[in-house]
C-alpha cells in the first residue's frame, strides 16, 4: 500500500535494499561502480531523435527474443510489436508525442455512443499490390470478436457486437454498450489490418516463419530464418508519399543475454535496441563514444502482479504490507541505475491524455515512502503466514534478479518468506495468458503498459472478468464498468481517480516504478522514435545515416 503522508522507516528499508543487492547480487552486471547518478524528469523525456539524412543499406536491430508470430492478433509483447509496428498499420496511428491521429482510416465518425463509422483511405495497397478494401478491414476486426477468438487483444472487443462493410470504403462498428477504450485501441495492434485472402489461405501458418504476412506498412517481410534473424525490406510502393524510408533493409537479431547484447551495441555488430528494462550495462553505453542513449516518453510501469488468489498474496493485507516495506526510491536508484521513476500508482503522468488537472491533484496525494512498522502490523493481522511467497523472475534480466532481492529482503524485514523461481525469457510471456504457466507461483514482475493515453486503459485490467486480473480482485468493478461507458472526458477523469484510489489500496498489482523507453542507437544512424509509440507505429521511417 502506498501511504498518503510521510512515514517512518525509510532509512531502514534503504539499508535493507542496499544489503540485498550487496549480499545477494552484488554490483549490477556490467557496472563497474555504484548506482548511477542519472535522474530522470518525467517532463523532459524524448519523443523523437533527429532524422537521419543518408541512405542506409542495412539497419541491424536487436530483439530480446525471437517472436513466435508476427500476426498482429498474437503480438501483445515487446519483440513482436517492435517488428510489426513497421509492417502492419492500424486504423488509427499513435504519434511520437503519444497523441492519436488517423491511420488507415482517414476519419472516424461517432453518430452515437455505440456506433463508430470508419472511412478507409482510398488507393492503399498491400505489399502484394492488392488494394486495401473495406472487406479486409471488417475481416481484421471480425477475427477478434466473440468468445472463441484467440486474439491477445480480445479485452478491447468484449463490447463489440459487429464490424460490417457499410460502403465501398466504409466499415461500421456496433458496440453492445458504450466503450471508450475501443476507439483508442484502434491505434494499437488491436486495430492492425491484414489481407483477408492471405489469412484464409495460410490458416495457422499466417504470420509465422512457415507462412506469409500481408500488411500495408512502409516495410515488408523479407526472410525469416527461425532461430537466427528476421529481415524486413523497404516497401517502395508505400501509400504515404510524405514518408520515404532511407533504410533499405532492417535485420533483426535475437540476442537475449544482456551482456552479449551490450557488447554487440558497443562494437557496432548491432545498430540499436529498445530496452524495456534498463540493461545492466547501461552506464557503459552512456559513456560510449559509439552509441547514443535516449530516454523516451512511455506508458510502461514496473510492477509486481499477484497471480494466486489462494496463496499469501491473495490476502490484501499481505499485499499492502509487502508494498509498504519496499523503498521505491532506493529501487529505482540502485536496480534501475537511475533510469526509472518511483511509482506511487500504476498509471503514470504520461498517460494523462485528458483530465490532467484532475489526475495531477489525485497523484499528489500519494507517497512512495515505506512504513515498516505498519507493514509488520498488517502481517500480524493477516495471521503471520509462514507459507513461502514464490515470485517468478525472468531469466537473463539483472533488473528482475535484483528487484527480487530487494523484495525478499523487504519481506524478511516484516516476517514474510519470499522465494523466487527463474523462468526463461522465451517462456516468460506465457505467464500473462496461460494459467498452467502460473501454477505454483504467487506473483511475477512485469513491465506492463497502457496502450494509449488513458489511465482507464490500465485500470480496466482490474475488472474481475479481465484477463489481467489474475486473482479476480473485484474492488472496483462497478466504477470501472461505469467509466468505460462515460464518453465525457471530465466526468470520466473523476471516475478514474476513484478507481485509482481503490486499486492503489487493494493492490492486485503492486506499483514499483515508471519506465521511460531506453533506446540505444549507433552514432552512424539517427531518427528512431524513442517514445512508447515505437510499439505501434513505424518507428524506423525517419532513420537514416549521419554524416
Amino acid at each position: 500500500m502506498v501511504l498518503r503522508k510521510t512515514a517512518l522507516g525509510a532509512a531502514a528499508v534503504v539499508a535493507v535494499a542496499a544489503l540485498a543487492l550487496a549480499g545477494c547480487t552484488g554490483t549490477p552486471k556490467g557496472q563497474t561502480s555504484g548506482p548511477s547518478e542519472l535522474s530522470l524528469d518525467l517532463t523532459k523525456l524524448a519523443t523523437t531523435t533527429p532524422a537521419g539524412t543518408e541512405p542506409v543499406d542495412q539497419l541491424k536491430w536487436n530483439l530480446p527474443y525471437e517472436p513466435s508470430s508476427i500476426d498482429p492478433i498474437f503480438t501483445w509483447n515487446y519483440a513482436e510489436n517492435t517488428v510489426t509496428a513497421n509492417l502492419c498499420e492500424s486504423l488509427m496511428r499513435i504519434k511520437p508525442d503519444l497523441s492519436i491521429e488517423p491511420g488507415l482510416a482517414s476519419k472516424v465518425e461517432t453518430p452515437d455512443d455505440t456506433t463508430l463509422v470508419y472511412t478507409i483511405r482510398d488507393g492503399v495497397t498491400f505489399w502484394d499490390g492488392n488494394l486495401l478494401t473495406a472487406e479486409d478491414v471488417a475481416y481484421s476486426l471480425q477475427r477478434q470478436i466473440g468468445p472463441d477468438t484467440k486474439s491477445y487483444w480480445s479485452d478491447y472487443f468484449h463490447n463489440v457486437a459487429s464490424a460490417t462493410v457499410t460502403g465501398p470504403l466504409q466499415v461500421t462498428v456496433k458496440l453492445s454498450k458504450p466503450d471508450v477504450l475501443f476507439a483508442q485501441a484502434m491505434s494499437s495492434a488491436a486495430g492492425a489490418i491484414v489481407e483477408k485472402a492471405v489469412v484464409e489461405a495460410d490458416g495457422q501458418a499466417f504470420g509465422t516463419p512457415k507462412g506469409n504476412l500481408q500488411c500495408t506498412g512502409p516495410f515488408k517481410v523479407g526472410a525469416w530464418n527461425s532461430g537466427k534473424s528476421l529481415t524486413l525490406e523497404r516497401n517502395d510502393a508505400y501509400w504515404d508519399t510524405s514518408v520515404k524510408p532511407k533504410v533499405k533493409e532492417i535485420s533483426f537479431s535475437f540476442i537475449a543475454d544482456e551482456s552479449t547484447a551490450i557488447n554487440a551495441l558497443r562494437t557496432g555488430d548491432v545498430d540499436g535496441q529498445f530496452f524495456y528494462l534498463p540493461p545492466a550495462g547501461l552506464s557503459q553505453l552512456q559513456k560510449s563514444d559509439k552509441v547514443t542513449t535516449t530516454f523516451g516518453k512511455s506508458f510502461v510501469f514496473w510492477t509486481l502482479a499477484a497471480i494466486n488468489k489462494d496463496g499469501a498474496m491473495g490476502d490484501e493485507k499481505i499485499r499492502q504490507a509487502l508494498s509498504l516495506a519496499i523503498d521505491r526510491s532506493a529501487l529505482t536508484k540502485v536496480v534501475f541505475q537511475g533510469a526509472g521513476i518511483p511509482a506511487p500508482t500504476i498509471a503514470g503522468p504520461d498517460m494523462w491524455g485528458y483530465g490532467k488537472d484532475e489526475f495531477s491533484a489525485a497523484y499528489k496525494k500519494f507517497d512512495v515512502k515505506p512504513d515498516l512498522e505498519k507493514a509488520k502490523k498488517l502481517v500480524e493481522e493477516a495471521g503471520s503466514p509462514k507459507t513461502p511467497i514464490v515470485l517468478a523472475v525472468q531469466g537473463s534480466s539483472a533488473v528482475h534478479e535484483q528487484t527480487a532481492s530487494v523484495i525478499q529482503a523487504a519481506g524478511q524485514a516484516i516476517g514474510l518468506n519470499v522465494q523466487t523461481k527463474v523462468i526463461p525469457v522465451e517462456q516468460f510471456g506465457n505467464l500473462y495468458f496461460d494459467p498452467t504457466a502460473r501454477k505454483g507461483l504467487d506473483g511475477f514482475f512485469t513491465t506492463n503498459y497502457g496502450d494509449f493515453a488513458d489511465p482507464l486503459g490500465v485500470y480496466s485490467f482490474f475488472e474481475s472478468t479481465n484477463s489481467h486480473d489474475y486473482i479476480q480482485w473485484n474492488g472496483a468493478d462497478g466504477q470501472i464498468a461505469k467509466a468505460l461507458q462515460t464518453t465525457d472526458d471530465a466526468e470520466r477523469a473523476k471516475l478514474v481517480v476513484d478507481i485509482q484510489e481503490k486499486v492503489t489500496q487493494g493492490l492486485p498489482w503492486i506499483p514499483l516504478a515508471y519506465e521511460p523507453t531506453t533506446m540505444i542507437q549507433n552514432k552512424r544512424i539517427s531518427g528512431a522514435v524513442p517514445s512508447f509509440a515505437y510499439l505501434y507505429s513505424p518507428w524506423a521511417v525517419a532513420i537514416g545515416g549521419t554524416k
